[in-house]
């Protein structure tokens, strides 16, 4: 950015000397700021706005330059201005959503919990996305709204703490904001399940629950914006290809991991090494390195199964600048590694992970069509920086036999500061084989998108995800994840009578998902006695 218009959010006083741009001033709420923001965009022709509370006094330039060369679209202190944890019926909708678990306020990271009173944008996605709702009561209400829109819809919004001199108290929300935001970004039947659950866990008075709810219930969401980005990634090579170590554990699955094999010699950015963990019982197992002698393979035969452990020797072994994590069973475009780099290059990311094309489950969810900050990582299709890893740790062994060690690992790395990028042009076919890898520990037997389609399947939280869970979420939100755990139970992505049959299917069988998950609870509590187990990256590799 060149020239950045200084949008001063008061009336009262003089305006300040502002060097990058013009000055506007308008009073600090969402339909003064809705209107001003109109006339500045129609009126200038800067490539950036900064909006500033003059309580913070006057913002240094250079700090504000210096933002704006830092990765991203968006700048803000929204965490050093007290919006961390807002709005809180966020929790009754998405308990447990990874960008809704605050890094530290000190810390450069990506956050949507933007505060408008400190905030640097480009005019670009003004323009594209749209500037604050009039309807919000409050600032900060109309700042959450705008940050979630923003993120979702694929603007990369970064928290900068040293953007603002000082960190202020915790901001306040009023419920008609709260249920506003939920139905705004949600949708009209989460916004009557947030305020149901927020009367009955006590969150606010009911009888304030029920009054804001007879006055939203016939408004309209909003339409929501096309996204920032196109789907897609740039396809060119980097100019100075890194040097990438393949990770790829095995386990009974050498059809697949065979073909796999055989389309890394096809890749446009070779890799420096193809580390193959193999975990097959020794009478089962086959000579890999003779059967692609010209492939830069190497493989360590593990005699003790166990997905973390397994990645964890292979991590400490690897010598790449970057590592690429595959599963067994994808199969992959030649340009994968080239995709990836280019996109760690294109936002100056240290994360890119892409998407698994499953096989028999249908399209992609909408999330996953755009190119977005990252809020999973699959470690079946995503590359990082070393480094990366050196601060976040490498895998919590409490996931050795069970599901999300890659949610565990993917919250430390985001909590770290990384940015991490989510782009749909990067796709990897995922075979979810029927046997092998974590089915021989009877961990996905039944999966979030088999329980959506199938009547007699219902996915209970495992152990391990209920300890994810507890490890970075505070009771509420693990509350709330297990009242959605049952009641998921009785969806159904389909309509008719098959929607019906299963709704009495999961009341038949609540009483037992009750027990299953009560059971969960239970196991997860001796986990987090033993847990976690975190070791650290090697530096140097071997």
């Amino acid at each position: 950015m060149k020239t950045i218009d200084l949008l001063w959010l008061t009336t009262e006083g003089s305006e300040p000397h502002w060097p990058l741009g013009g000055v506007w001033a308008c009073a600090p709420d969402p339909a003064a700021i809705h209107q001003t923001l109109d006339e500045l965009l129609s009126g200038s022709d800067s490539d950036g706005v900064l909006f500033w509370d003059p309580t913070l006094g006057p913002p240094e330039p250079s700090t504000v330059l210096s933002a704006a060369r830092r990765p991203g679209d968006l700048w803000h202190a929204g965490l050093r201005m007290g919006m961390a944890g807002l709005p809180r019926l966020l929790d009754t909708v998405h308990p447990t959503w990874m960008l809704a678990c605050d890094p530290d306020p000190e810390t450069e990271a990506t956050s949507w919990r933007l505060s408008l009173r400190a905030c640097l944008t480009s005019t670009d996605v003004l323009r594209r996305m749209g500037g604050p709702r009039r309807e919000l009561s409050t600032l900060e209400g109309a700042s959450l709204e705008l940050g979630h829109r923003y993120v979702t819809r694929g603007v990369l919004t970064r928290h900068l703490p040293r953007l603002v001199p000082k960190r202020i108290a915790a901001a306040k929300l009023p419920l008609e904001d709260e249920a506003r935001f939920i139905l705004y970004r949600c949708g009209r039947r989460w916004a009557a399940w947030a305020l149901m659950r927020a009367a009955v866990a006590g969150f606010f008075p009911v009888r304030e629950c029920l009054r804001h709810w007879r006055r939203l219930r016939r408004s309209r969401r909003p339409a929501e914006p096309a996204p920032y980005r196109d789907r897609g990634s740039a396809t060119s090579v980097p100019q100075r290809p890194a040097a990438v170590s393949v990770l790829i554990p095995t386990l009974d699955r050498y059809p697949y991991l065979e073909v796999l094999l055989d389309q890394m010699r096809r890749q446009t950015v070779a890799p420096l090494e193809i580390l193959v963990i193999d975990q097959t019982p020794t009478e089962r197992r086959r000579d890999l390195a003779a059967q692609f002698s010209d492939l830069p393979l190497k493989v360590l035969l593990r005699d003790r199964p166990g997905q973390c452990s397994s990645r964890n020797s292979g991590l400490q072994e690897a010598r790449g600048e970057h590592i690429l994590f595959l599963d067994d069973d994808d199969e992959i475009a030649p340009d994968l590694i080239a995709r990836h780099l280019a996109s760690l290059e294109r936002f100056g990311a240290e994360a890119s992970s892409g998407v698994a094309e499953e096989v028999g489950a249908g399209s992609l969810p909408e999330g996953f069509r755009l190119l977005r900050s990252s809020d999973v990582f699959p470690t079946n299709n995503t590359l990082l920086t070393k480094p990366t890893l050196s601060r976040s740790g490498l895998f919590d062994l409490a996931y050795e036999r069970g599901a999300r060690a890659d949610g565990d690992l993917g919250m430390r790395i985001y909590l770290s500061g990384a940015l991490m990028v989510l782009d749909p042009g990067i796709s990897v076919l995922h075979h979810h084989a029927p046997s092998g890898g974590l089915r021989r520990h009877r961990a996905r037997v039944v999966t979030y998108a088999s329980s959506r389609r199938r009547l007699w399947h219902r996915h209970i939280p495992a152990p391990t995800e209920i300890y994810l869970t507890r490890r970075y979420f505070g009771p509420r939100q693990v509350r709330e994840k297990l009242w959605l755990s049952a009641l998921g139970t009785f969806r159904l992505h389909r309509g008719g009578i098959r929607r019906a049959l299963k709704l009495a299917t999961g009341a038949l069988l609540l009483p037992l998902t009750v027990w299953q998950i009560r059971q969960s609870c239970r196991r997860a509590d001796a986990m987090a006695r033993e847990y976690p187990r975190i070791p650290e990256m090697d530096p140097g590799g071997s």
